[in-house]
């Protein structure tokens, strides 16, 4: 009796891959909460928004 390796497919390597990265995200955003605990920061951190990101009406003024 020969053992018989099915051959990976290529979405199946694709999907652990995805999980790999998801899981090394969610790891890393958990590091990065104690650190912000430890040192008092708050969490999440703030983002700031460019200014050329605001939101502005169609005409260019800023609404009222």
């Amino acid at each position: 009796m020969g053992s018989n390796r099915r051959q990976q497919t290529i979405n199946k390597r694709n999907r652990e891959r995805a999980v790999a990265e998801k899981r090394a995200l969610k790891l890393q955003r958990k590091q990065e909460k104690r650190e912000a605990a430890r040192n008092g920061e708050p969490w999440p951190p703030e983002q700031q928004v460019p200014p050329e990101q605001v939101s502005l009406e169609p005409d260019g003024d800023a609404a009222p």
